[in-house]
Parts: structure tokens; sequence; C-alpha cells
């Protein structure tokens, strides 16, 4: 009898809360996650810097009968985990254009031409200091923005920064994360083999009838997916747009409309007949009340959609395992203090970190100031133009897409060394000067409340 007491005492309960809401929760901690996997990468390389290169070039092979694939352990994080990671960001795009900050013109404006911003100033400084270098092809390096680093600093503030900060860099990460993904399968393919290609585009055929003939069994778009990976990788192209594209046709609609799962749960929540309002511990007591849950459980699987289903099956793997795993096994850079002032003054290193540090709040920041004149977009959340500045500046932190493209921008793993030093320390003092800037728009806001003055006002730049 106490133990009826006590499980009815503390039953949870549970906040109802926006997949927004989830994603930054998700997201910042990941990036915090993300932050000491980074510290034991540098530890590591530049301690035991042989065992760190053996453990990740040791061979890897995946047997099937006669077909074998033989990669180093790091060309299996890069090429097939990273794919999966591609895949939700795949998933979280299609997610924003549907319902969320990106499937209204007006909502989108903003972080749009901020993304925009952020990939060609960045590209144009990193493009000016490397011309007619040998580090010219890793423009692309400091275009893209991290935004699990980038939320995971927003989120030491706390309170101190409207919410709609959080939504505006978070749609613009998104953003940017499409001119990344279109930037890596126009520009870093070097020879394309057609009839793998082919062959691919023949699997997203599938997918698409797959769609139409209203199949909503993940299993075969996983299967399909790995088909389109394969293929991808046999043309040349770098496996990790199979992912988006094949996030792309995962299905948003489950096989329940909202008025058919309403009207089933109410007619199984009939069958809660309880005595005296008390319908006991557990529904293992009552046959029809398990029957009526499992009932329920199973409308609500019908009603989810696939997209759902991935997103929140594979996100926390993603976060949590593949990301921080890519950046221990990438992130690991060999640092020699004597000859560090002429690796940081190399055109590589500094190209990165002056296109991070400058090139991305200055984009971010001209662009939407730009389209809020010119197309009347408003701030919206409580912003004025000072957290912009902010959020440009946090934009600068490039890490784990950067250090992707630095990979396939170079075959030298001195640029590539060069490249991941850069990225380091213009993604540390992006976060270093964000984190002032927004601090200095949360003091400016107390200073204009106590003298009565509207705190929501724009600041001038």
């Amino acid at each position: 009898m106490m133990l009826k007491r006590f499980f009815r005492k503390t039953a949870p309960v549970y906040q109802i809360i926006s997949p927004f809401q989830a994603l930054v929760k998700k997201l910042a901690t990941s990036g915090f996650i993300l932050f000491y996997t980074t510290a034991a990468a540098m530890l590591w390389a530049n301690f035991h810097h042989d065992s760190y290169q053996h453990l990740w070039h040791l061979p890897l092979a995946v047997s099937l009968g006669d077909v074998s694939f033989s990669k180093s352990i790091l060309h299996w994080i890069d090429e097939a985990l990273m794919t999966l990671f591609f895949f939700v960001v795949g998933l979280e795009i299609k997610r924003e254009i549907l319902i969320g900050e990106l499937s209204s013109m007006r909502r989108a404006l903003l972080p749009v031409a901020g993304a925009v911003g952020g990939m060609l100033a960045p590209a144009l400084i990193y493009a000016i200091i490397t011309y007619n270098t040998d580090a010219a092809h890793g423009w692309g390096i400091p275009m893209a923005t991290d935004i699990a680093f980038a939320l995971a600093v927003l989120s030491l503030l706390s309170k101190r920064i409207p919410y709609g900060l959080k939504i505006f860099l978070s749609a613009l990460a998104i953003a940017d994360d499409i001119g990344a993904v279109l930037v890596i399968a126009l520009f870093y393919t070097a020879t394309i083999h057609w009839a793998y290609l082919g062959f691919a585009a023949l699997l997203l055929v599938c997918l698409f009838v797959a769609n139409l003939l209203w199949i909503r069994h993940t299993l075969v778009y996983a299967l399909l997916g790995l088909g389109i990976w394969w293929a991808f990788l046999g043309a040349g192209i770098h496996a990790t747009a199979a992912g988006v594209l094949v996030a792309l046709f995962i299905p948003a609609r489950g096989k329940y409309d909202t008025n058919t799962f309403v009207n089933e749960v109410r007619s199984f929540l009939v069958r809660f007949d309880c005595r005296n309002g008390d319908c006991g511990h557990t529904i293992l007591l009552n046959q029809n009340h398990l029957n009526a849950v499992q009932a329920i459980e199973l409308a609500c699987h019908q009603t989810e959609t696939p997209l759902q289903r991935l997103e929140h099956g594979l996100g926390a793997w993603i976060s949590y395992l593949v990301v921080p795993l890519f950046a221990l096994a990438n992130a690991g850079v060999a640092v020699r203090t004597e000859g560090l002032t002429d690796t940081i003054r190399h055109p590589a290193t500094m190209g990165v970190i002056l296109a991070l540090v400058i090139g991305k709040p200055v984009g971010i920041t001209l662009f939407s100031l730009l389209a809020s004149k010119a197309l009347k977009a408003p701030l919206s959340g409580g912003m004025n133009w000072l957290h912009v500045i902010g959020a440009g500046m946090l934009g600068g932190i490039g890490f784990t897409m950067s250090i992707f493209i630095s990979g396939l921008s170079f075959q030298s793993t001195e640029l590539i060394d060069m490249t991941k030093i850069g990225i380091i320390i213009g993604s540390l003092l992006s976060a270093a000067l964000g984190v002032g800037v927004l601090l200095t728009a949360d003091f400016l806001h107390l200073g204009q409340s106590k003298t009565g003055t509207d705190g929501k006002s724009d600041v001038s730049v």
C-alpha cells in the first residue's frame, strides 16, 4: 500500500515543448560535448601524435561474400557516419522549410539574407588573402556555421538574450547548411562517373515513387538510401550529399491525419471507466485499459511522420556520438611552438581566421540590414541590431563543417593542419567576441530599462 502511494505522489508531470525548443536544447548540450572532444583530440595529438595518427588510419573492412570495402577508420567516419549527420541536417532543413522558420518568405528573409552574406564575405576575404597560392582552393572552408557550438555559447548567456535571437541564429545556420551542401556538391567533386550517377538517379526516382504509393515504412527508405550512398561513392561525388538528398524524400505526412487521430483516441479513451475516480496504479490490472493504451500507441505511430521518427531516432546518436567522434578523429593537430608564428602567418591559416572573425559578422550584418531596409523584413522576438552583430560573430564558429570542407579542399596534410588551426583560433575568437557583444547588448538594455526607455528599440549601427 505504501508503494502505491509513493508512485501516485511521485508521478512525473511532462512539459510539452516545441520541436524547435527540443532542437536547441539538444544542440546546445552536444556543443559542450563537442568542445571537450576537440580539446581531447588536441591534447592527444600533441602528447601522443603517433598513436593518434595510427589509430585513425587503421584499415577497417566490411565484407559480404566476394564483395569487400576496406577503408581507414577516419574514412569510415568522414564518408559513412558523416553521411548520417548530413541526413539529419537534411531532415531539419525539410522540417524548417515546411513548418519552421523558413516556411514563409517574410520569416525567412532575414536569416536567409544573413546566411548568404555570411557565406559570400568570408569566401571573398579568404580568396583575396590566398590568391595565387596553394591554399586558394579552400575558399569554401570559412563559409559554414557550426550550429551546435553557436547554440552552446548562447546557452551560457541564458536569459540575457531574447528568444528571437536563438530562432534567428538557428534559421541562419540551417540556411547556411543548404549553401555548404551545395558548395560541396558543386565545387568539391573531382571526376564524375556517370553510370553510377545514373543508378543513383534511378534510386531517387524509386524514393519518389515510394512517396506516391504512400509507403511509410522507414526500412524501405533506409535500404534505398543505402543504395544511393553506395552509388554516390562510385560516382565520385562525396557521399554526404546523398544524405541530404535522401532526407528530402522522407515523407512528412503520416498515415493518419489529425482528425482521424483525434477521433480514434477519443473512442479509446471512453474505455477508461474508472469507479470512484480511481483507475488503479497500473494498466495491467485492467485488460480493457491495457488494450486501449496499446491502441492509442498504434494511433500515435500511424500519425507520426517518418520524418519525425527518423529525426528523433537519429538525432541523439548524431549529436552525442557521430559529431564528437568526427571531432576526435579530425581536430587533432600537432602544434609546434617553434614554428607557430609562421603557421599563423601563413595565408591558409590567416585567411581562415580573418574570414571567420571579420567576414562572418560583416556579411551577416550587412546583408541582414539590406534585407531589412529594402524588403521591409522586421527584427522579431525582442532583437535589435546589436544582437544581429553578436549573432554574426557567433556565426564565425565554423567548426564541424569547416573542418569537413578542409579535408575535401587539399591533399596536403600540412595545408589541412594549417586550416584546422585557423578554424580553431577563428572559432574561439568569434565565440569570445560574440559573447562580449551580446553582454554589451544586455547591459544597454538594462540601462535603457532603468531610465524608462523602451528596451526593444533598435541600436544604431
